[in-house]
């Protein structure tokens, strides 16, 4: 309980200087800050899931691959699900203007990906790269939706 209490007391503190850092960070560099935070706020948030992970498969025993993809597959789904919700209940229950169709979408199909792979028996290494190619690919699809389809 107490480290419950001293996780959530860590959280408090420093989640709103990680995000000033992160709009900073994009106001410097001239890109939008959503996508600075879209690659740099999950390697701070979940390096600890994919290191531990990582540790896992280093053993090469099925079981130790199949708790590492578990463990990356329930971060993944936990994350985008619970995020989603909170994002969504935020702008519902504070009335706020909707500017955000296009990463909805994003994070939408990123989901209906990742199930697809998630559903099949046998992952290999090009399913592995093609799950990897879904970060870089989620970020060009908010690109072309607002840019070239107008969605905001």
């Amino acid at each position: 309980m107490k480290l419950c209490g001293l996780g959530t007391a860590l959280v408090l503190t420093f989640s709103d200087p990680v995000v000033d850092v992160l709009n900073e960070a994009g106001a410097r560099s001239g890109v939008n800050a959503f996508y600075v935070s879209f690659v740099v706020a999950p390697i701070i948030t979940n390096g600890s899931e994919v290191l531990a992970s990582y540790t896992f498969a280093l053993k090469k025993t099925q079981k130790s691959m199949v708790v590492a993809y578990e463990q990356l597959l329930g971060a993944a789904v936990m994350n985008n699900t619970y995020c989603l919700l909170v994002f969504l209940a935020i702008i519902y229950f504070q009335k706020l203007y909707w500017k955000y169709t296009a990463e909805t979408l994003a994070i939408l199909a990123a989901e209906a990906c990742v199930f697809a792979v998630a559903t099949r028996p046998v992952h290999t290494p090009k399913t592995a790269l093609a799950v990897l190619s879904l970060f870089p690919a989620t970020i060009a699809l908010v690109y072309v939706l607002e840019t070239y389809v107008g969605l905001a």
